[in-house]
Order: C-alpha cells, then sequence, then structure tokens
C-alpha cells in the first residue's frame, strides 16, 4: 500500500490562507490590500522555513500577517494625514446580491464598523482584531505590536471604546437597506424635503469623499436629517445633470453606484452607501474619489 504523499509547505500555506485573508481583510478593509499582506507573508514563510524554527505554523504565519498589516496600517495613516477633505476608505464594489451572494458576504466587516476602525490607531487596531475577532492571547498581540502584554491590553481596550463611542448605528439586513435606500432615492428624485427627511434619523450624517477632485463635496460631515435632505435635494436639483443608478452592495452595505454628469459637463461616478437602523438611515457614505472604486466587472 502506498505511502500517503506528505504535504508540501505550499500546501500547508494554502490551508491556512483563507484565516489569513480573514485576518488581514478585518485589519485594513481592503480585499486587495489583505490579498497582497497574505503574499508578503508567504514570501516570508518561503524565505524562513529552511530555518527549521517555525513549530506552530497557523500562529508563526498569524503573528508575521499581523506585523505585516501594522506597517501597511502605519503607512496608510501618515497618507490620511494629508488627504484633502473627508475621508472614506476605498470601496470594492459587488453587484447587487442574492441570497448566495449574501450568504458569502456575511462575514464582511460592515462599511459602517469599517469607518469607525478606519479612526483608530494601527495599534489599536490591531490589538482589536488579533484578540477580540481572532481570540489571540495579549501576550501573542504584544509580540505582533512589538510592546508589553500591559500595553496591548490598554491598545485594545481604547479601541473598544472608541467603536462604541464613534459608531453609526447599524441593525438592518441588506433587504432592509435596499428597501429604505430605495424610498431616500424616490424621495430625493420628487424633490419632496419633507418625504426625505422622514427616511433619516434624526442624528443621521452624510460624509462625501472626493479626495479634493470634486468641487461642492465639502470639508466636513453633514449632520442632521433637515441638512441632510436639503444637501441632497441641492445636489439633484441645481448640480446634475442626466444620471444612472445601479444597485450594488459596498463591504455587505445597500449602495448604488451613480453615472452621469455635473451641470457643468463634468463627468460624475460616485458610489453611495447606507447604514440603516429601525427603518431609517443613520449614515450615508459617498464614495466620488475615483482612485478609491474597485468596480470589477462593473467598471
Amino acid at each position: 500500500m502506498p505511502s500517503p504523499i506528505a504535504p508540501t509547505t505550499a500546501d500547508e500555506f494554502e490551508a491556512e490562507r483563507s484565516h489569513l485573508l480573514a485576518l488581514a481583510y478585518r485589519m485594513l478593509g481592503s480585499r486587495a490590500e489583505a490579498e497582497d499582506a497574505v503574499q508578503e507573508a508567504w514570501l516570508r514563510y518561503d524565505r524562513a522555513r529552511g530555518g527549521g524554527q517555525i513549530h506552530d505554523l497557523r500562529g508563526w504565519l498569524t503573528t508575521v500577517t499581523g506585523r505585516i498589516c501594522l506597517d501597511v496600517l502605519k503607512s496608510a495613516r501618515v497618507s490620511r494625514e494629508a488627504y484633502p477633505g473627508q475621508w472614506l476608505p476605498a470601496y470594492t464594489v459587488d453587484p447587487a446580491a442574492g441570497p448566495d451572494a449574501r450568504a458569502e458576504m456575511s462575514d464582511q466587516v460592515g462599511l459602517a464598523l469599517l469607518i469607525v476602525l478606519e479612526r483608530l490607531t494601527p495599534e489599536q487596531r490591531v490589538a482589536m482584531v488579533l484578540h477580540d475577532a481572532f481570540g489571540l492571547p495579549f501576550e501573542d498581540v504584544a509580540t505582533v505590536l512589538g510592546t508589553s502584554e500591559t500595553a496591548a491590553r490598554q491598545h485594545a481596550s481604547r479601541g473598544r471604546r472608541a467603536v462604541s463611542q464613534g459608531g453609526v448605528r447599524h441593525s438592518a439586513g441588506l433587504a432592509e437597506q435596499r428597501e429604505v435606500l430605495n424610498a431616500f432615492l424616490a424621495a430625493a428624485n420628487s424633490g419632496d424635503l419633507q418625504a426625505l427627511a422622514a427616511v433619516l434619523a434624526p442624528d443621521v450624517v452624510a460624509i462625501g469623499d472626493g479626495g479634493g477632485l470634486i468641487p461642492g463635496v465639502g470639508t466636513r460631515p453633514v449632520v442632521g436629517a433637515d441638512k441632510v435632505a436639503r444637501f441632497y435635494l441641492g445636489i439633484l436639483g441645481n448640480r446634475l445633470a442626466a444620471v444612472t443608478v445601479k444597485p450594488v452592495v459596498v463591504s455587505g452595505a445597500a449602495a448604488v453606484l451613480v453615472r452621469g454628469a455635473f451641470a457643468d459637463g463634468r463627468p460624475l461616478l460616485s458610489v453611495l452607501a447606507v447604514a440603516v437602523d429601525q427603518g431609517r438611515i443613520t449614515g450615508i457614505f459617498n464614495q466620488l474619489n475615483p482612485g478609491k472604486l474597485l468596480l470589477g466587472d462593473l467598471g
């Protein structure tokens, strides 16, 4: 009887890939960046595996991937501090989802949470993800961060506090989100200020990321149902020519891909996503920076 074929190092790594991708995605909030981080982890593993020092492969790869993500987050934070205007993460845009696709998206980081996570320091985010989402002991978290166990605990605690205090309420499933978003679009198209405001939570926040390329986006979020309603009616009434709207999904959130032109002829491409709680929109996140829209087959 033939002996079983021993797994190659590539096979062993591939067995951990889905775990590492989930880890990196929660840390970085970008599929493309997560894949790059995991690829870098593979290269480091390929260089290190001949030394015979890897006794716990998953633990070793988790630590290495965590360190890679920490470096990426630190670099991104420097870039963000110089970013013009309001800021949203890059959007990976998926077609409007059916039941099967929705199940595949269930483990994604929701967009509303992702936006809050991006406000944390790199150390807070890495500590929270490694410990709270993946159950890594703080002793190991400290190794990733290059700090003490006490400091690692403090980073995670401060991160949790920031998330609980700074989040946009979001409890609706995708079907309810889509229903409320459609009501928002219908009211906006009709020009009915009262109907539009009625779809919005009193403390709704609207964030628009134009990357300094789109005039009129503003440098601060718009807050409050009346102000947000008037803001979007003003855009539709005065600034846009003909547009087309296509339902899409961003990080599990209902969204629309908007194509068209501004009244002065400049092209418009944006993706508007929402957070919904108790039948009303609590957050509107409009990504207008073309460099941060990953459209795939929708491009």
